[in-house]
């Protein structure tokens, strides 16, 4: 498992960029993987979110921060790819 992972593995946010630093493991330590939107307490916040989802909320969410259309669909295009999404 690789340990310094730059964007979340569920969303593709850079990591850097969330506020809370990190989403939290079930111990309370920082996650290595994953944003404090997603992962919280060992746990995706939500679940059964499907990547198809997951791309629809991202794009979202970078069209309500004025991010270009096209950049939000070249940001999302890999999402299959992220660690939470390779075997769905």
């Amino acid at each position: 498992m690789q340990s310094n992972y730059k964007n979340c593995q569920s969303c593709g946010m850079p990591l850097k960029r969330d506020e809370k630093g990190a989403g939290t493991e079930a111990n309370g330590k920082s996650s290595i993987m994953y944003c404090s939107h997603c992962y919280e307490n060992g746990k995706f916040t939500l679940p059964n979110l499907t990547v198809d989802e997951m791309k629809e909320r991202v794009m979202d969410k970078m069209t309500e921060m004025k991010f270009p259309k096209f950049l939000a669909k070249m940001f999302t295009r890999n999402m299959h790819k992220l660690e939470r999404w390779k075997d769905s």
